[in-house]
């Protein structure tokens, strides 16, 4: 478990002018290693100065390898969390995923549950640091998943924070999340409800089939059937037109049997949530394409306990950027990194563990 001085980038939460920076010094950073098996991950470590007990927090990434700053769309989310919280009193590790930056492993074959037991991982060496008394999870996205799964597996979660967290089941998230997709592109409004045809047909398929040998079968069958139809339908809505639309049977099929994709079909929160006993702060963006807000907060609100609280924010997306067309497109064109109403919500809530 190395530990060595690192150089730290203040970025500002609420950036009003591109490439403005917060230069006052209220925390210490060190890059620092640990191991979990056969893994050795790469990590910062920030802490608060001038105390000497504080609780820590360990950042959860969403779907896709990450590096530890959390840069999605050229926005190093969690750097900007890792200095706020530090200014406010908390210890905080953040990590490079799976096969990114100074973290060995493959991350292609690794599933949500893995990522919770790496969570947990950084949760026992953030632990052994002196001055840490309570560490919680904060999860973004598929991470907010992981920070559900590894609370409800260990009693070393002492209270968790979700940013558009995943709090629906694996197949419902998915077939919100292609509506929400569909509906946002500028594409006609018949092929609209073709992609919807295709893609909910594949996803029951692959929920239905998820673990067994005839996945992969299934799933040609359901296309192949599908596109029998759709061939026949749009030569008798569309006569002597050219048919543009495509689906990617080979490459969907080849995620569909992977590991990931199937524990993500079957990935069920409610129990998981049933069994935590521990503080949880949901909030989501009510413009958020990717998780959509009300069937995520209704079910931690339904399931999570006496000590859930969830908030939505609005006009925010799926990386809490206030935005204007609230595509996923659009992210990386914004100035803004995180809101500060967002923060605020943060900040106010997790004071009760200073």
């Amino acid at each position: 478990m190395m530990m060595k001085p690192c150089i730290l980038v203040f970025l500002c939460l609420y950036t009003l002018v591109p490439g403005a920076f917060s230069q006052v010094l209220s925390s210490r950073c060190d890059a620092v290693f640990f191991t979990r098996d056969s893994i050795r991950f790469g990590a910062t470590l920030t802490l608060p100065q001038g105390k000497k007990s504080f609780p820590g927090v360990v950042l959860v990434s969403g779907s896709g390898k990450q590096d530890r700053n959390g840069t999605m769309a050229g926005h190093p989310m969690f750097a900007v969390l890792a200095d706020s919280l530090s200014r406010l009193g908390f210890a905080v590790l953040r990590v490079d995923d799976r096969g990114t930056g100074q973290t060995n492993g493959v991350y292609e074959t690794a599933t949500t549950g893995d990522f919770a037991d790496d969570a947990l991982a950084a949760i026992a060496y953030l632990k052994q640091q002196k001055g840490v008394d309570k560490v919680g999870l904060i999860g973004h996205s598929e991470g907010g998943a992981a920070a559900f799964i590894a609370a409800a597996k260990s009693k070393e979660v002492d209270f968790i924070v979700t940013l558009a967290g995943l709090a629906t089941s694996g197949l419902q998230a998915l077939r919100l999340q292609n509506i929400g997709l569909i509906e946002a592109a500028k594409i006609p409004d018949y092929d609209k409800a073709r992609h919807k045809d295709i893609n909910l047909r594949m996803y029951d398929t692959a929920y239905r089939y998820a673990y067994t040998p005839q996945l992969a079968e299934k799933l040609n069958a359901t296309y192949n059937a599908w596109k029998h139809a759709d061939d026949s339908a749009f030569a008798k809505d569309k006569p002597g037109e050219h048919d543009h639309m495509r689906f990617p049977i080979y490459s969907y099929v080849n995620q569909a049997t992977g590991a990931w994709y199937q524990y993500h079909l079957r990935y069920d929160p409610v129990p998981l949530l049933k069994k935590i006993k521990v503080p949880i702060l949901a909030l989501n963006g009510d413009k958020d394409v990717m998780v959509p807000y009300k069937e995520n907060l209704e079910t931690v609100r339904k399931y999570g306990g006496k000590q859930a609280t969830v908030k939505v924010m609005p006009g925010l997306n799926h990386l809490f950027q206030h935005c204007v067309t609230c595509t996923r497109e659009e992210s990386a064109s914004l100035k803004e990194t995180f809101a500060p109403e967002a923060w605020g919500e943060m900040r106010n809530w997790l004071k009760r563990f200073l």
